[in-house]
């Protein structure tokens, strides 16, 4: 008979998770135990609780499934609320599972280490990031509650929370309900996707716009299906960038509003009949646009309901719209989809300082020669250069647009995807999560890693141009790389540039750390054109 542990590793397992991630603590000891005894998922220990939940996540995107993050009561759980609450906001189903104080210890009378006001005061957190909480304490109703956890999980695509009291991990209970997939609604799904087409076939200017639900919920081959069915311009939204990278449906490029391609920005937001497959509604997909993308000439299909200008279809997934779709979809008149925008390749390798277009070029060129690797990238202008590169994977913090997810995402991307990925993140983000790259030797990943030096907090920057806050010192990030088993690469020309990084390719042996050196109050032609963008918009909501 299986115990509460060993059943919940199971049933993680049959549910799609593929590794877990994890910081120790005392509360959690028994459960590490089992981890690792049982093997039946890889466990990765890394060094601080937020970049824990920051790999976990990266895994789940990756794979379209389930991210696990394991962690001590209190100063452990808590210290991850971070990372979790951009799972949330992002959509993104990381499991998080906290050891917590055994029935004996609760009874003491007394407090204990890692307690804040109540025995319950973390799950009362967990309940503002997370949307389901259990506590496995009862071995009767450990089953039924982790298969509701984790369908959930699965089903919304935000992250859960179980709690597992130490005195219960060895306890045996019986087996975790197989996952049973929802009986979509057939009739409804029909109707919905006869009412989308026919606003499709109204229009004049057709396009639709894909969002992060295609990739949390695996649609990739489905939405490419559908878009090479009807032919209409089709688009990635900001946080989807890298949907359907791999495939040949015709997009157009990525939707980014005045900071992006002009000819993107017109099918969207002049469509007369917009899909909108997936998409948040956020300020980050949507806030620079100049013109507001209008709902009465469009339908958001979302959070498990397809919503029109007046009515709504509860209970219609996006995989059953899409289904239902595809049955019936055609060609929408004779407007051919047009090729995404060609990046920038031949970077010139001079004595030139670099400037962030020229590490898109040279990732290009890279990226050309031996073909493309999965991205991470952390919040700043190197997610907007990033915007420059060739379209392939990519996780990144584009809606909560937290600082310190780059390098952790970037190994969580590595092991859940067995590829080797590129890591963009600046020198303030680095300062946080950097120190992960410490990890790799134990556990063989050897990513490339770019680290946007321009000795400030540069994005933050363009806001507030008049401020020494947002200056940083110099730390020298290349000279410790090899104390922490890798390799470093400090550049300050194009030339370096270009040459470290075929150096940092030819050389799978460890992680590579490039430190490019960037002239301070250099920015992306791209983050230009967002600041600018939000000024605008801001000088208009103000006067």
């Amino acid at each position: 008979m299986p115990t509460v542990a060993t059943a919940l590793l199971t049933a993680l397992k049959d549910y799609g998770a593929g590794e877990i991630f994890g910081i120790p603590g005392d509360f959690a000891l028994p459960f590490f135990k089992v981890i690792e005894r049982s093997n039946i998922l890889p466990l990765y220990t890394l060094s601080h609780e937020p970049a824990v939940g920051f790999a976990a996540d990266a895994a789940g995107r990756y794979r379209s499934s389930l991210g696990v993050a394991a962690v001590t009561y209190g100063a452990g759980a808590l210290n991850m609320v971070n990372a979790v609450a951009m799972a949330f906001a992002e959509k993104s189903p990381l499991v998080v599972i906290s050891g917590a104080p055994g029935a004996g210890e609760r009874d003491m009378g007394l407090g204990l280490h890692h307690q804040v006001k109540h025995f319950d005061s973390q799950r009362y957190v967990y309940e503002e990031v997370t949307c389901d909480q259990v506590v496995l304490d009862n071995a009767e109703t450990a089953p039924g509650l982790i298969a509701r956890a984790l369908a959930r999980a699965l089903e919304r695509s935000r992250p859960v929370y179980i709690e597992l009291p130490r005195d219960m991990v060895d306890v045996d209970c019986g087996p975790v309900p197989a996952p049973e997939p929802r009986e979509p609604d057939d009739a409804a799904a029909r109707a919905c996707a006869l009412e989308a087409l026919a606003l499709l076939q109204r229009a004049e200017r057709p396009a639709m716009l894909l969002g992060v639900e295609i990739r949390r919920y695996g649609l990739e081959d489905k939405v490419a299906e559908l878009a090479r069915k009807l032919q209409v311009p089709t688009a990635a939204s900001f946080m989807a960038r890298g949907t359907l990278a791999d495939d040949d449906a015709p997009m157009i490029g990525t939707y980014l509003g005045l900071a992006g391609d002009e000819d993107v920005r017109r099918a969207i937001e002049r469509s007369d009949g917009l899909g909108l497959l997936g998409v948040i509604l956020c300020d980050t997909n949507f806030g620079v646009s100049k013109r507001n993308v209008d709902m009465h000439n469009a339908f958001r299909a979302f959070d498990g309901e397809v919503r029109f200008a007046h009515h709504v279809y509860p209970d219609v997934s996006l995989e059953s719209l899409i289904d239902a779709w595809i049955e019936i979809a055609e060609p929408l008149g004779d407007t051919p989809s047009a090729d995404e925008p060609v990046p920038s390749t031949g970077l010139k390798r001079d004595a030139a300082p670099i400037l962030p277009p020229d590490i898109a070029t040279a990732v290009n060129d890279l990226f050309a020669a031996h073909g493309r690797m999965p991205i991470a990238a952390d919040m700043g202008d190197c997610l907007f250069t990033a915007m420059d590169m060739e379209n392939t994977e990519l996780v990144a913090p584009g809606y909560y647009a937290t600082m310190g997810p780059g390098v952790p995402m970037g190994l969580g991307l590595q092991a859940a995807s067995g590829k080797r990925p590129i890591v963009l993140v600046g020198d303030g983000a680095f300062q946080m999560t950097g120190w992960e790259l410490g990890n790799c030797r134990r556990f063989g990943w050897n990513p490339i890693v770019l680290v946007f030096n321009n000795t400030g907090w540069g994005m933050l920057k363009t806001f507030q141009p008049d401020t020494g806050y947002n200056d940083l010192d110099d730390w020298r990030f290349a000279d410790i790389a090899g104390s922490l088993g890798g390799r470093g690469h400090r550049v300050e020309t194009r030339a370096e540039l270009g040459d470290a990084l075929d150096a940092a390719y030819a050389d799978e042996s460890c992680f590579q750390l490039i430190e490019i050196m960037i002239p301070r109050g250099e920015i992306s032609d791209t983050l230009k054109r967002f600041v600018s963008a939000i000024r605008e918009k801001s000088a208009l909501s103000n006067g």
